[in-house]
C-alpha cells in the first residue's frame, strides 16, 4: 500500500511562489511515473508536471518556466516549485505516483488528499 500527503498550498499573490511537497508512505517497488495534477473548478484534471522513471520531465505548456518538479528517491517525496504564480494556477494540486500493477497493462495510480492553491490579488 502506498499513501500519499500533500502540504504547502496556501494564497499567494499573483507573482509569488509556492513549493509544494509530497510525501510518500507504505512500500515502493518500482516507479512509472510521479508528478502532480491540478483541478480547477468546472475543469478537468490535468497533468502539470510528472518525472518518468528514467528521470525525463514533463510540463505543461502553461506551466513551463515557471514550475520545477523534483524527487528524493531516498526520501520518498515529490516537490513542485511554483513561480511567478497567476491566477489561472488557482487549483486543487495532487500527488501522483503510478506503479506496475499486477499486470503491465494494469498499472495502478495513487493520489494524495489534495491541497489547494489560490493565486489572487
Amino acid at each position: 500500500q502506498v499513501q500519499l500527503a500533500e502540504s504547502g498550498g496556501g494564497l499567494v499573490q499573483p507573482g509569488g511562489s509556492l513549493r509544494l511537497t509530497c510525501v510518500a508512505s507504505g512500500t515502493i517497488f518500482g516507479v512509472n511515473s510521479m508528478g502532480w495534477f491540478r483541478q480547477a473548478p468546472g475543469k478537468q484534471r490535468e497533468l502539470v508536471a510528472d518525472m518518468l522513471h528514467n528521470g525525463i520531465t514533463n510540463y505543461a505548456d502553461s506551466v513551463k518556466g515557471r514550475f520545477t518538479i523534483s524527487r528524493d528517491n531516498a526520501k520518498k517525496t515529490v516537490d513542485l516549485q511554483m513561480n511567478s504564480l497567476k491566477p489561472e494556477d488557482t487549483a486543487v494540486y495532487y500527488c501522483n505516483v503510478n506503479v506496475p500493477g499486477s499486470s503491465w497493462s494494469n498499472p495502478v495510480d495513487y493520489w494524495g488528499q489534495g491541497t489547494q492553491v489560490t493565486v489572487s490579488s
